[in-house]
């Protein structure tokens, strides 16, 4: 391919970029979906650009996409908010990856002919959303900070789920055994141990960051740390993501440890980020996720169709499955979520790096059924982004639309008020048979017989 016509293209590419963002924000057609299109057109559709012209760079690029965007999400969250949204990340989290599993695993058993491991493997790959297409996403949409927090939590606890299980159900495909005690333990390190290496690396870095500031171009010193930190967190076998979201979260809230007793053993109070440093690390963000969409069109396999429309029904029933869980995760009274944030989180379902990864892994790993399974999940995660990307402006546009996820998350209270007036009809209905039977026998008791009429008409003769 020629160098200057790439150059040409990655230039172009930049404004385009920019342009997607200016639409999005008066058309509120998403610059994703469009990121995307340009992937598929210029990757399987025309074959100009293919994943192996970026050869092992590309994973790499991906990876520091995602730690990146973390990063940056969780500088933006404060503890108020996460203690407000911890309840409804959890029950959130932990329903749409259950469900996810056991709904999708079920179905592909009873319908792909798959293994009941291969099978639940395939959910539990599915289980999640993407913190590189969330993260984003939900910052351009007008929705609450508390609703907004949660999707970003999830986006990143859910990869966690999705990695854990996946990689159990792949060992007891080889092993012809689950793990139970192994899996949760590996759960609650990836969470809790990764979380703590990430607060312990945003205080310390907080300590040392306005020295740090005094050499010169040293701006970019932080994500790099956040790279050793994502690394050091992986190779120890915990979960890098959760370590690099922590540690943009504990960054965002070093004014907590002012005037505590931590504070006494420094001669400088931490430090956080500047104005400068947001701005920057924004525009990094806004960069990287432009690449990155792209690189995922590129990266679909559009080469046979019955894996695409196995995937297309897939996306649908985990879209419909999400309109329940959301109403079961989100207490009803809840005042800081509003039901125009339920729609949203009822929309976005968006598969992304994790899935792409353990999908490759089955069929590297010689399981039946695992080329099939990475044909799926493409196709899923295709599907899911564009289907995410395309609802959130008919949402805002369609009073249908509004209405549809209105009362579908609106379901249950239907069904009880519809249980109730049946009820009450039915108890109206007894009433009305009841004051009729009533009726009829006083009548009855009220009316005389022409016998006994004359009967007393006799008796009355004789006693005069």
């Amino acid at each position: 391919m020629n160098i200057a016509v790439t150059v040409v293209g990655v230039g172009l590419l930049v404004f385009l970029a920019h342009v997607f963002a200016e639409v999005f924000s008066r058309k509120r057609v998403p610059d994703v979906l469009l990121l995307i299109i340009i992937g598929l057109a210029i990757g399987p559709l025309l074959g100009i650009v293919s994943p192996d012209h970026l050869g092992l760079v590309g994973p790499v690029f991906t990876t520091i996409t995602l730690v990146t965007i973390l990063f940056e999400g969780g500088t933006e969250l404060k503890f108020d908010t996460l203690r407000n949204s911890l309840r409804g990340t959890s029950l959130l989290t932990f329903l749409n990856f259950f469900a996810t599993l056991i709904v999708v695993g079920l179905l592909s058993w009873l319908f792909l002919d798959l293994e009941p491991i291969v099978a639940f493997m395939l959910g539990a790959i599915i289980g999640g959303t993407s913190s590189a297409v969330v993260i984003p996403l939900v910052r351009q949409l007008n929705i609450s900070s508390n609703s907004r927090t949660i999707l970003i939590l999830e986006s990143a606890f859910s990869d966690v789920l999705c990695i854990v299980f996946a990689l159990a159900f792949i060992e007891a495909a080889q092993l012809g055994e689950i793990q139970v005690g192994t899996t949760i333990g590996q759960i609650l390190a990836s969470f809790i141990l990764a979380s703590i290496m990430g607060l312990i690396g945003a205080f310390f870095w907080s300590v040392i960051l306005h020295r740090v500031r005094n050499i010169k171009n040293s701006i970019f010193t932080t994500p790099a740390f956040v790279f050793i930190i994502y690394g050091i967190s992986e190779l120890l076998g915990y979960s890098g993501a959760i370590s690099a979201l922590a540690f943009g979260i504990g960054l965002a809230n070093t004014d907590l440890i002012k005037g505590t007793a931590l504070s006494r053993y420094f001669t400088k109070e931490p430090d956080s980020l500047n104005e400068t440093e947001r701005i920057l690390f924004g525009e990094a963000v806004f960069l990287l996720k432009t690449f990155f969409f792209v690189y995922i069109g590129v990266s679909m396999q559009l080469s046979e169709w019955v894996p695409i429309l196995i995937g297309f029904v897939i996306t649908l029933i985990l879209f419909a499955l999400r309109i329940p869980v959301v109403r079961a995760s989100m207490p009803i009274s809840d005042a800081n979520n509003t039901n125009q944030d339920l729609i949203f989180m009822s929309t976005i379902v968006p598969k992304g790096l994790a899935a792409a990864v353990l999908a490759t892994i089955p069929m590297q790993q010689g399981i039946v059924g695992g080329e099939l399974i990475k044909d799926i999940v493409f196709s899923v995660i295709l599907f899911s982004i564009v289907f995410t990307s395309v609802l959130i402006p008919l949402i805002e546009k369609s009073t249908g639309m509004q209405a549809f996820y209105t009362n579908s998350l609106n379901f249950n209270m239907w069904i009880r008020e519809q249980i109730q007036n049946f009820q009450q009809r039915r108890a109206e209905k007894k009433a009305g048979k009841t004051g009729l039977k009533e009726d009829k026998t006083a009548n009855e008791t009220g009316e005389e017989k022409p016998g006994d009429s004359a009967e007393k008409k006799d008796s009355a003769n004789e006693v005069v």
